[in-house]
């Protein structure tokens, strides 16, 4: 389905700060929706390169436009209302209609205004009543929406549907005007209030005029245990929230509905989230509309999410702590030992703790369990350089990107890269010449298909002996290997001869580790 951004520049004349005025008004027009109980359909008009259907739906035949005149619409965006029944089921975005077509549209553009019809279509079988609202930026009209009520469970209002449609209309008359959304406003939370979480109408002085059931219940969780109607909501929140810690300056200016903002207030433990819709009519404030929502419970997940991720960090430097001080001690025993072959032994068990603290420090260091693996790639290659013999002359180097990797998959990986690597340096590359060994990494995987990781160690050494197989090898560093890739991470090994000389070794492993349902196939 094509995009708002796609239908404006594949059918319209509209600039790009024209599209951002868009953006910005469909981000936020549900608000619109809920409040008018009314399903939403933006309308622009086709660009005067464009050439109209013969008929509605898909197009077929088409015609020439006539010039100097709207001829024809597109609809590149539609809400439907969380607060009563949808008038239009379909989806009805990218439908290219002529002019005439939707006659209250045309109305409203050609007169600059709000058009609203008496009486009620009925061509889907459902009383639908109709009105058309101008979408201005500035003096220029951007495009009309569509306002459509869907009327068949029609009945006498509340007090809370009436401060509803009231606060629609004024909102709807801000849109026609220009004035909403509102130029300049910061970014929205990533998680707005909506009508339905509560709403309080204030007048023009920051009273209250009205408060929905739902915001009563939210200012009683605050501590506040009577009718808000007749209060200033900035002077009852401020003093909500005095708790002796340094306070938004503003709180009581927003809150009086002179400044379109979003905040939030906490009241010993309970917190709620507000945000201030000033209405600003005919050039006069009028009042305001501020939504609000209890996030107390979201916030203590919040905090609760931050101390166990601290806590995870916390752990992983330790570990990584108590890693080095393993490798130190094998260090060090290592250096008493008379017997080449057990101080071999020892140098392996400290490369191999080593490899693993240097995955639990980056993990130390990251919000998550996602590490970007290409930094550790480098730091176990510098590592296995480093204690390569003199005689040997080689230098490692790193080609392609592993990029972020799952912890899961990081520990094992990095710690079967460290074998490989000594591995080649120990028994692959002669003594006394120069050699090359490269790592290379590359991601794939097909549509629909988990995405899997492609690591080829080669060098251009002695190659393998004629009869090498590494389920029969009686080399511990290759044995690891093999349980880590094969067994561990579920995937495949291959050793083989370079044409040119030398080994290479090709392993292949999922990236995406969910849960084993058994033994590797």
């Amino acid at each position: 389905m094509p995009t708002l951004t796609d239908l404006v520049r594949d059918y319209t004349d509209l600039t790009d700060n024209d599209l951002e005025w868009l953006h910005a008004l469909v981000s936020d027009w549900q608000l619109l929706a809920d409040l008018s109980f009314a399903d939403l359909l933006l309308w622009v008009p086709l660009s005067s390169g464009d050439a109209l259907p013969a008929e509605e739906g898909p197009r077929r035949r088409t015609v020439p436009r006539p010039d100097g005149s709207v001829h024809g619409w597109v609809a590149i965006a539609q809400m439907r209302p969380t607060t009563g029944p949808t008038a239009y089921p379909e989806d009805l975005v990218g439908k290219v209609v002529r002019s005439g077509r939707r006659g209250l549209i045309d109305v409203a553009w050609r007169e600059r205004r709000i058009v609203r019809e008496g009486d009620p279509e009925w061509g889907s079988g459902i009383p639908v009543r109709e009105e058309s609202i101008p979408v201005r930026r500035g003096v220029k009209v951007l495009g009309i929406i569509q306002r459509s009520t869907n009327l068949s469970s029609a009945r006498t209002p509340s007090r809370l549907e009436l401060t509803y449609l009231q606060s629609a209309s004024d909102l709807a008359q801000m849109i026609s005007e220009g004035r909403f959304p509102v130029p300049g406003e910061e970014p929205n939370m990533v998680r707005s209030p909506r009508v339905g979480d509560g709403l309080i109408r204030l007048d023009r002085s920051g009273r209250v005029s009205y408060a929905s059931p739902n915001a009563q219940s939210a200012y009683r969780r605050l501590g506040y245990p009577t009718d808000l109607v007749g209060e200033s909501l900035g002077t009852v929140t401020t003093r909500l929230c005095d708790t002796g810690e340094p306070m938004e300056e503003a709180l009581s200016v927003i809150l009086s509905g002179r400044a379109p903002r979003e905040v939030e207030v906490e009241a010993n433990g309970p917190v709620m989230q507000l945000r201030t819709i000033p209405l600003v009519v005919g050039g006069t404030r009028i009042g305001a509309v501020v939504l609000c929502r209890d996030v107390t419970e979201l916030r203590w997940r919040d905090r609760e999410l931050m101390t166990k991720d601290a806590t995870i960090r916390e752990i992983h430097h330790r570990v990584k702590n108590n890693l080095q001080t393993v490798a130190a001690l094998l260090r060090l025993q290592a250096r008493r030992l008379q017997i080449p072959e057990g101080r071999a032994a020892l140098d392996e068990a400290v490369r191999r703790v080593g490899s693993i603290a240097i995955v639990h420090e980056t993990l130390s260091h990251t919000p998550d369990e996602l590490i970007d693996f290409d930094d550790i790639a480098d730091r176990v290659i510098m590592m296995a350089g480093e204690v390569s013999t003199p005689e040997t002359r080689v230098t490692p180097r790193r080609a392609g990107s592993f990029g972020v990797l799952p912890a899961e998959v990081a520990t094992p990986l990095a710690m079967a890269l460290t074998e490989l690597l000594q591995n080649a340096l120990e028994h692959g590359l002669a003594k006394g010449r120069d050699g090359t060994l490269e790592v290379v990494a590359r991601r794939y995987g097909d549509e629909g298909e988990p995405p899997r990781l492609v690591v080829t160690v080669s060098d251009n050494g002695v190659g393998l002996p004629g009869d090498f197989d590494v389920e029969a090898t009686n080399s511990l560093g290759l044995q690891i290997v093999r349980t880590l890739i094969v067994g561990e991470l579920g995937g495949q090994l291959d050793f083989r001869r370079r044409d040119a000389g030398g080994t290479e070794v090709m392993v292949d492993v999922p990236i995406d580790q969910g849960p084993r349902t058994g033994p590797p196939r």
